[in-house]
């Protein structure tokens, strides 16, 4: 139960949160339940009370969650990630990798600096244990595990950017002191509990403070590593409880530490000796109140345990609840936190006598007034699953009072029983309470004591509650306030979320639960949604779930609603459902929404007046009565609705509440619904409609007085009287009126004893076919006397009767037939006519028939049915008896044809079964005539059959004996099998144990079991055993479910007698629990074997496996051993995940712990679905060449290649079947696409064709058929009939066959090779990824310590990537050719650029040459001349592209400080420009630089996307960049043809297996502010590229232009105290191989590991050599010799051997050059195409609608067009720019290798940001191939970031002016514009006739005279220009 498994587990840490799956405790036996919350559990367990809105799952253990409401954004930490997600739908917005770290419990944080370590780090998992928000300065607070307890300070709004650095770096005159203490913040071990808590400001400071309680895991700890070591960093750097600074906007040097004023220890620190008694572990830490209002108190509370031993006195309560004052508003005094700080004891134990206490804390939660908190009971040994547990609630009053009493009883009147000082802290002040005289202590200083007096204090008596709550397992709390009620909502540590709604008594009124992740235990941190508290938020170990705390949707009616009784749900009476009040229109007024304290008694009702219709009288209109909470319905639209759409106009007269009166009509005749079939009325629901809805509904009746006769015709009258309608009865009409009127003046009847009516009497049997007259009594019959009445038998039998009296008629001669033994026939009189019209028979008459020939097939049966009245007699047959007769004799001797059973024990009760004849007439003739020997047997009246069988049981006998039964019936019959009394004993039982939830099938042994009628098996001698089967010596059946494990006595019971001896006992044990199945994957045929692990599977007997709702047919599992099954999936219908269920001994098997635990789903526990498969596709094979006919030759081996579809299912290699007919085929290898299988056995030729088929599970499938080759006989008669020609040629055949055959094992062979290469090739890549993620991790910390990113300036950006191709020409003229070195071995001449120097002319020109370039300038400022200007220019044929480029690049320059005009400018020729490819080849549009304008835009560009430059892609570029340099140098490099072993350029590949091992050196040089330093080097590097590599340690934080150069210094090796040598590249020791001298290597010089060396600058540079890269090849090589074919006699055996290997196969080290450095690619990418919502990319928005506007002017609609438009003018024209030249950015080097690798990177960039298809072929070049895989990602990112602009809000010109006149003036002064200007007069002076015409030409020129003005600047520059430059 990963509870707490980070972030908060107290020290107990139930479960073990480092495993990847939910951690599942051993099983223990469910805790016996008291019996009323039992059935109350079980009563409650309704579902529907709450609903799972949403989820995310988190791959890794969570471990905390934070919640901003104001930005609606949840913030997850689990194990090595931090995720973002939005709070509606949980879904995923940002997320960081936070581990795995190297990292050691030993070691010191590696952010500590100058921190050594000598123990090793490890790959350590990162546990989150702070996740904090602190809103006011807009971080998240994120504490790990690693690193000693690390912290870092996240961007609130995206989790993944740091937003503060820690620790802070700072200039190098002012170092920023780092102590331990400031970086151990958290516990540092995964089962360690931590809590924090934001407290707000404190009085003075501007900054937050952090609240950390941490358990202790230093030395002596159960959490400190066992190893020999006793350093331990954690107990003088991490006290328990700590405020510490948060102020990030302040002196980040003192962030995280405890020198808070006034005090600088915040902090509470138990004493070293004491920590073994205080071992205090943390739940949660809270404010209260959370809003204080100004000039409150509010208090930080931390609620915890403590593992006291017993008897200590300051603290014998293990659950604590610890208070700390915090500075009361803007003007209060902090205090010192052990000084306010004081600890009370929190006491659940139960009331009533009982004397069961929940000791340890588990969570809490604080209401308004009550701290709700969940305790368990300790675990005892052994310990059960699922602890007992109890809610209890406390009062913040009477802590309060506890801490004010407590406080006096300290100071004012000691008590030693009340209160001590926690003597255990370091901070404390003293051993004990003193009273302090003379002074009176104020209300402050009782609440949160003071410097003067005692502190920290421990309350000894614990608060004490009462539980309100129990039940197993509870881990979790969160309370709400509803109306009246108190919602508390439980989690629990099998995965269950229970809500329990409490009255103002505390008593639970209903409780709902709902499953949110089985088996995965609730965090104990639960809380409501800040913006809407109708949801819950709540973390289980592997999931974050949305709840919603009341599903009311699921209550149809308002009775279900309010008799739920859920505080949360109500009725909402005009929209007639249950919901939350809000969502409840105008809930807020009286009888809108009827709350569940209202009770279902308020609910809406309505009685219809009359409620009774006639449905022959008229009516004006119903009145209907409507009670219950609704509001006025006067005045709405109203309706009264009857279904069908039919409705009727309703009205309300008044307003009126609680009882209103509504008037409806009735709806029409017409429309009354049609009568049911044989019923007089109809029932019809009418609704109440308000607004569209029926919102109250009632039933009234519709009947029909003249149905009531046709409904029942043999009682009209009876049944018209009787009715509970108003109905009368006419006598002459025979009819049911509702209106006595209509009845003709007759004498009616007025109730139903007037009726006219049948009296019934009995009447005997009478024959068939006999005539008889049948006398029938009348009551009330006078006024029919007259009639004609007819006697009516049914079935058309109808006679005439004659009238005896008014009361009496006679039925005449009535002749009846039957064939059946006995037939009945109903009597009823008719009046004659149609149609039939019957006198009332209230109690029908009937008349028996009988025929005495049907039914009687013996004498006994014929004579026995005297007593039926039937006159029968027997002759031979039966027959009737005629008047004459004389009565009947007797009947011939019973007859015994069989009995059964044939023995019976000596107690009798056996049930004997006589079959036979004669057994009597009666059952009294047999009553004392049956006997087995002298032994009566008793018979049964019941199951007595005259004749045929007597069922008799047995009476005891004295001793075992056998005779015949004989029946005697006044003469005596015997049967001729004898019965036996035996003795039956029973002796064993096996098996003798079995699970209590019943279905072991047990057998007992011994003899004579098989006798008697009945046996029972009896378990506890009360419940039976089932499914019995016996033989004589045996007894099987099923035993029963048993309430506990215990022994039962097993009863073997015949004929319900006593118990045979015997003392047979059964053990109900334990029940079989199933842990867990793998694998958890099948495919959809099934029979994949299962294996099932768990305990006690020795127990059972059979098992089956079914899949619930897909599943086909159970499966058969079978038992290996007592603790594994395996089971064969079952088929299934479809490719789905479903539940499985498993069936134990015919039960079904259920996880009787989870029933135990909550006793609530019901119906989840009894389906026991906890595990699920999911079912996949069945895998695909096919051979090699996908084949169908595979040929083979008998006796040879044959070797069978199979392709395997990709799939998910994991199958293992025992998992596969091939067979070739019925021969199996070995499998040798297995891999995730490939399957190798051989057959060594001959195959049978007597088929010629196998097929080859492979099983999987239940899967077969055949992949091709193996043809056999042909018969000898063939080849002989074809070399006897075929001639020698034909006879070579089959030679020929042969041979080339053989050859084939050949080629064909050589290709398997080598298929196996590239299987083992590519094996090779992943665990290359794996490894050197996990090696780069290391290296750059610690890169990245050394960045964040250091300097930072080495940008350049923006001047020198500017000028960079404005005149590219000047750049080097500047460096070469502008850096001083022999640098001076300061004193830290760096230079410092910075290059310059003319724009960025002075104007540099003598002073006797500068007068006129400066009005002349201010005339200038002021044209320049004039559109119309610029225009003109430039237009002329372009036009001319020498205006070379260069000269255009350099005349837009100058104008930039020149109008730098007038942005906004510029881009008017630039937006008039992109115009033209666009007009002028509009009528070509608009797709074509700049995708070049050609002219002024588009230079002009590419320098636009690069200033508008500066910024985004530095703040955003900066960082993942130069990382980049620091990626690509590691990978580069972490193999070897050729030091003269640049070419590595690493790389992502083809071109720079080293194509040769050099193995190259590391060096560590350590290295002293003075220089870079740094002394000594171990740097890594490989064996194989050339001393320069040494030199280089410790340059590179020792100067990384200066930038590159200061780094002194490689030939400027000397390495000299220290090989011992004495020797020393200078190490060079070439020296006399240089090797010569092939007349080529090979440059020296560290392995040359054989300098061992950590070897000893010094570097110093040099005197005089080594200039002999020159640059190694271009030494002269035909004379120097390092690591490779030129490949020249001519040479190739005189190679070396060893480099000849090294030539055989394939150069191409180091082609897949640019796969995984590409995979270690993909993420960094990938972060870039994201950077560069990413829009940030706080700085959000104006210029290109503007530019972008600006180019669409264009479009839509010019009529261009194709979306391709524009999207080629926007990847020129932005990614094409400014990103790839700045990604081939690095250095425009930084201040670093770019070698050649560096730049090939970025031109490959450049080139992805370019296909993604293309709309054609790569058409790609395996001619393709690899630097095209290498990421054709990314590119469609990569696009759908440049696709989706086009959108995101084209969305954002449209731009302003004003607003876009506003933003380039800020960027103007944020650089200005940084260039001299003057030094542009004259650049840009050289080109006036060198067009100026051309640029005259031009002017002259444009009429609005000429209208402004410009050219007179361009002719005045001429005339002051022409006398000076050229004089005073040649003079500069």
């Amino acid at each position: 139960m990963a509870r707490r498994a980070a972030g908060g587990a107290p020290h107990s840490a139930r479960a073990a949160a480092t495993s990847p799956w939910p951690p599942r405790p051993p099983f223990r036996a469910p805790l016996p339940c008291p019996l009323p919350l039992l059935l109350l559990l079980l009563g409650a367990a309704r579902a529907g009370a709450l609903e799972i809105q949403r989820r995310f799952p988190s791959p890794t253990p969570t471990n905390n969650f934070a919640l901003d409401g104001a930005a609606g954004t949840v913030y997850l930490a689990a194990v090595n990630r931090l995720y973002q997600l939005s709070s509606a739908n949980l879904s995923l917005e940002a997320e960081a990798a936070v581990g795995p770290v190297a990292d050691s419990p030993l070691c010191h944080a590696p952010q500590l600096p100058q921190a050594s370590c000598e123990h090793p780090r490890r790959l350590t998992d990162n546990y989150n244990k702070i996740l904090q928000l602190d809103p006011g300065q807009g971080l998240v607070v994120v504490c790990g595990s690693i690193y000693q307890g690390f912290c870092q300070l996240r961007r609130r709004g995206n989790i993944s950017a740091v937003a503060v650095h820690f620790p802070p770096a700072a200039p190098p005159a002012e170092p920023v002191t780092v102590f331990p203490s400031m970086l151990n913040v958290a516990a540092n071990h995964p089962n360690a509990s931590t809590v924090g808590l934001v407290l707000p400001p404190a009085a003075g400071s501007g900054g937050s403070r952090l609240l950390v309680g941490a358990t202790y895991t230093g030395y002596g700890s159960a959490f400190f590593p066992r190893n020999r070591s006793l350093e331990d960093h954690r107990f003088e750097n991490t006290p328990e409880i700590a405020i510490r600074s948060l102020d990030a906007r302040g002196d980040l040097a003192k962030l995280f530490t405890f020198d808070l004023n006034p005090s600088d220890d915040n902090i509470l620190k138990i004493k070293q000796g004491a920590k073994e008694q205080h071992k205090l572990g943390f739940v949660r830490a809270f404010l209260h109140p959370p809003d204080p209002p100004p000039g409150a108190p509010s208090y930080a509370y931390l609620a915890l345990t403590s593992e006291a031993r017993a008897g200590d006195k300051e603290s014998q309560a293990r659950s604590l609840l610890a208070r700390i004052c915090l500075p009361r508003g803007a003007g209060g005094d902090a205090k010192k936190l052990t000084e306010s700080y004081i600890q009370l004891g929190l006491q659940c134990a139960g009331g009533a006598g009982r004397g069961d206490q929940y000791s340890r804390l588990v969570s809490v939660f604080p209401a308004r007034e009550l701290l709700f908190a969940v305790f368990e009971r300790p675990h005892g040994a052994p310990a059960p699953r699922a602890a007992p547990a109890a809610l209890c609630a406390f009062s913040f009053a009477d802590v309060q009072a506890a801490i004010r009493a407590a406080r006096t009883a300290c100071f004012v009147e000691p008590a030693p029983d009340v209160v001590a000082v926690l003597d255990s802290v370091v901070q404390g002040t003293g051993p004990a309470c003193e009273r302090k005289r003379n002074i009176q202590l104020q209300p402050e200083q009782l609440d949160c004591g003071a410097a003067h007096l005692q502190h920290p204090l421990s309350i000894l008596q614990p608060l004490k509650a009462t539980p309100v709550f129990r039940a197993p397992g509870l881990s979790s709390v969160a309370v709400a306030s509803v109306g009246n009620y108190t919602v508390v909502f439980l989690g629990t540590a099998s995965g269950r979320l229970l809500k329990i709604n409490l009255n103002e008594s505390m008593q639970v009124v209903s409780r709902r639960v709902v499953t949110v992740a089985y088996g995965e235990p609730v965090h104990h941190v639960m809380q409501f949604d800040p913006a809407d508290p109708g949801y819950l938020y709540l973390m289980t170990s592997h999931q974050m779930v949305r709840v919603k705390v009341a599903a009311c949707a699921v209550h149809a009616t308002c009775g279900d609603c309010v008799g739920a009784a859920d505080a949360y749900c109500g009725w909402c009476a005009l929209e007639t459902r249950c919901t939350l009040q809000q969502d409840c229109a105008n809930s807020s007024q009286q009888h809108f929404w009827t709350s569940a304290s209202e009770g279902p008694g308020r609910c809406p009702t309505m009685t219809v007046l009359p409620a009774e219709i006639d449905v022959r009288q008229e009516y004006p209109g119903m009145i209907l009565q409507i009670s219950g909470s609704l509001p006025s319905l006067s005045g709405m639209e109203m309706a009264c609705d009857y279904g069908n759409n039919i409705r009727t106009v309703a009205r309300v007269p008044g307003p009126a509440f609680g009882h209103q009166i509504a008037y409806c009509n009735l709806l029409p005749k017409d429309q009354f619904p049609p009568f049911p079939p044989h019923q007089d009325h109809v029932t019809v629901e009418m609704s109440v409609r308000v607004n569209g809805r029926n919102i109250v509904r009632a039933n009234f009746t519709i009947y029909d007085c003249s149905r009531v006769g046709q409904v029942y015709p043999h009682t009209a009258c009876t049944s018209c009287l009787s009715t509970q309608w108003p109905c009368f009865w006419c006598t002459q009409q025979h009819t049911c009126v509702s209106n006595q009127s209509r009845c003709e003046a007759s004498p009616n009847p007025t109730s139903s004893q007037d009726c006219p009516q049948i009296l019934p009497s009995p009447l005997v049997p009478m024959p068939t076919g006999s005539s008889q007259t049948i006398p029938v009594r009348l009551a009330n019959a006078a006024f029919f006397q007259s009639a004609a009445l007819e006697c009516n038998f049914g079935q058309e039998e109808i006679f005439e009767a004659v009238w005896v009296n008014d009361s009496a008629v006679l039925c005449n001669q009535v002749v009846l037939h039957t064939t059946q033994k006995s037939q009945v026939f109903p009597l009823s009189l008719q009046l004659k006519g149609r149609p039939a019209r019957f006198l009332d028979s209230p109690d029908p008459m009937t008349v028996e028939v009988y025929n005495c020939a049907m039914g009687s097939p013996d004498c006994s049966q014929c004579l026995g049915r005297e007593d039926l009245g039937h006159l029968c007699v027997w002759s031979d047959s039966c027959r009737l008896r005629g008047p004459l007769q004389p009565l009947p004799g007797t009947c011939p001797a019973p007859e015994i044809r069989a009995i059964e059973p044939l023995s019976g024990p000596l107690d009798g009760g056996t049930l004997l079964t006589i079959h036979g004849r004669n057994l009597g007439r009666r059952l009294s003739d047999v009553a004392h005539g049956v006997w087995i020997g002298g032994v009566a047997c008793e018979p049964l009246a019941d199951r007595y059959t005259v004749s045929e069988e007597i069922v008799c049981s047995t009476g005891p006998a004295l001793g075992a004996f056998s005779d015949v039964v004989t029946v005697n019936v006044s003469k005596e019959g015997k049967s001729r099998e004898r019965f036996s009394y035996v003795l039956p004993l029973v002796h064993s039982l096996e098996p003798a144990m079995g699970p209590k939830a019943g279905g072991t099938r047990i057998t007992i042994h011994g003899s004579d079991l098989h006798v008697g009628s009945e046996i029972q098996v009896l378990l506890n001698n009360t419940e039976p055993c089932t499914e019995l089967m016996r033989t004589e010596t045996s007894i099987t059946c099923t035993v029963p479910g048993g309430t506990l494990p215990a022994p039962v006595p097993v009863c073997v019971r015949f004929e319900h007698r006593g118990c045979v001896r015997g003392n047979l006992t059964f053990w109900y044990m334990r029940n079989p629990v199933i842990i867990a199945i793998s694998p958890r994957r099948s495919p959809v045929s099934g029979g994949r074997t299962i294996t099932v692990a768990g305990e006690r599977f020795h127990m059972v007997q059979n098992v089956s496996m079914a899949v619930h709702h897909i599943g086909r047919q159970p499966t058969l599992c079978k038992v290996l051993n007592s603790t594994l099954i395996t089971c064969p999936s079952p088929g299934a219908l479809s490719n789905a995940s479903a539940p499985v269920d498993f069936f134990i001994n015919g039960r079904a098997y259920t996880d009787e712990v989870a029933v135990a635990e909550e006793l609530l789903d019901s119906e989840e526990a009894q389906r026991g679905s906890r595990f699920r498969l999911d079912y996949l596709p069945d895998p695909q094979f096919s051979t090699a060449k996908r084949e169908k006919w595979i040929k083979h030759h008998p006796g040879e081996p044959l070797t069978l290649v199979i392709h395997k579809e990709q799939d998910s299912l994991g199958l293992e290699s025992h998992e596969y079947r091939v067979k070739i007919g019925q021969v199996a085929c070995d499998i040798q290898i297995v891999s995730e696409r490939v399957i190798h299988c051989s057959v060594n056995e001959s195959l049978g030729t007597a088929e010629g064709q196998l097929p080859i088929t492979i099983q999987v599970g239940n899967f077969n499938q055949t992949i091709a058929t193996l043809q056999l080759g042909g018969s000898e006989t063939a080849i002989i008669v074809s070399i006897v009939i075929c001639s020698v020609l034909l006879l070579l040629s089959v030679v020929a055949l042969f041979v080339f066959c053989t050859k084939s055959r050949r080629a064909e094992r050589y290709w398997q062979k080598t298929l196996l090779q590239m299987e083992e290469m590519e094996s090779q090739i992943r665990e290359e890549i794996r490894k050197g990824f996990a090696e780069l993620q290391t290296d750059m991790t610690d890169l990245t910390k050394e960045l964040n310590r250091s300097q930072g990113i080495p940008f350049l300036e923006y001047k020198h950006f500017v000028t960079r990537t404005f005149f590219p191709k000047c750049s080097s020409l500047y460096e070469e003229r502008y850096i001083l050719p022999s640098q001076t070195l300061n004193s830290q071995g760096s230079s410092s001449v910075q290059e310059t650029h003319p724009l960025l120097g002075e104007w540099k002319i003598p002073e006797s020109c500068r007068p006129n040459m400066e009005e002349g370039i201010g005339l200038f300038s002021s044209l320049l400022n004039n559109k119309h001349f610029l225009i003109v200007f430039v237009h002329a220019l372009e036009q001319q044929k020498d205006f070379a592209v260069r000269d255009r480029c350099s005349l837009a690049s100058l104008l930039t320059i020149a109008l730098h400080g007038k942005l906004e005009y510029y881009t008017s400018i630039m937006k008039e020729l992109l115009v033209d420009l666009i007009d002028a490819s509009a009528a070509k080849n608009p797709k074509l549009m700049l995708r070049r630089t050609e002219s002024v304008v588009e230079k002009m835009l590419t320098n636009w560009m690069s200033i508008c996307m500066y910024s985004c430059l530095r703040e955003t892609v900066g960082e993942p570029f130069f990382l980049l960049l620091c990626a690509i340099k590691q990978q580069i140098n972490k193999g070897s490099i050729d030091a003269i043809t640049g070419k590595a072993r690493y790389t992502l350029n083809e071109e720079w590949l080293l194509r040769e297996n050099i193995e190259a091992k590391p060096r560590n050196l350590n290295v002293s040089f003075q220089g870079c502010g740094m002394d000594s330093l171990s740097v890594r080097a490989m064996d194989t590097d050339t001393l320069t590229q040494v030199k280089e590599k410790i340059l590179e340690a020792f100067c990384k934080n200066v930038p590159y232009s200061q780094w002194p150069r490689a030939e400027d210094v000397d390495l000299e090796w220290f090989a011992s105290s004495t020797q020393s040598y200078i190490l060079r590249d070439l020296d006399d020791t240089s090797v010569v191989e092939d007349g080529r001298k090979k440059l020296n290597t560290l392995a040359h010089y054989k300098i061992p590991e950590g070897a000893s060396l010094a570097m110093s600058l040099t005197d005089k540079k080594d200039n002999t050599l020159g640059r190694v890269k271009d030494l002269d090849t035909e004379k120097y090589f390092h690591l490779v010799l030129p490949t020249d074919e001519l040479a190739e006699p005189k190679k070396s055996h060893r480099q000849s051997h090294r030539k055989k290997v394939l150069p191409e196969i180091y082609l897949t080290r640019l796969l995984s050059t590409k995979g270690t450095l993909q993420k960094f690619l990938d972060d870039l990418f994201k950077a560069i195409l990413s829009i940030r919502e706080d700085k959000p990319p104006l210029a290109v928005k503007y530019f972008f609608d600006f180019l669409e506007e264009q479009a839509e002017k010019r009529g261009i609609s194709d979306p391709d067009t524009l999207h080629i438009w926007k990847t020129n003018s932005l990614p094409l024209r400014f990103w790839v720019n700045i990604l081939k030249n690095p250095q425009f950015v930084f201040d670093i080097d770019k070698t050649d290798h560096i730049d090939a690798c970025l031109s490959v990177i450049a080139q992805a960039f370019i296909d993604a940001c293309s709309i054609s298809d790569l058409q790609l072929g395996k001619d393709s070049p690899t630097n095209k191939l290498l990421y054709a895989k990314e590119i469609p990602e990569y696009r759908k990112i440049v696709q989706r970031y086009y959108k995101q602009i084209h969305d954002m809000t449209p731009l302003s010109e004003q607003e876009m002016n506003a933003h380039l006149a800020e960027e103007s003036r944020k650089y200005q002064n940084e260039f001299n514009t003057n030094v542009a200007m004259a650049e840009i007069y050289k080109y006036a002076k060198r067009y100026r006739p051309q640029i005259m015409t031009a002017l002259e030409a444009n009429p609005t020129a000429r209208r402004t005279q410009l050219q007179h003005k361009f002719e005045q600047v001429v005339a002051l520059m022409e006398d000076n220009i050229y004089e005073c430059y040649s003079e500069a």
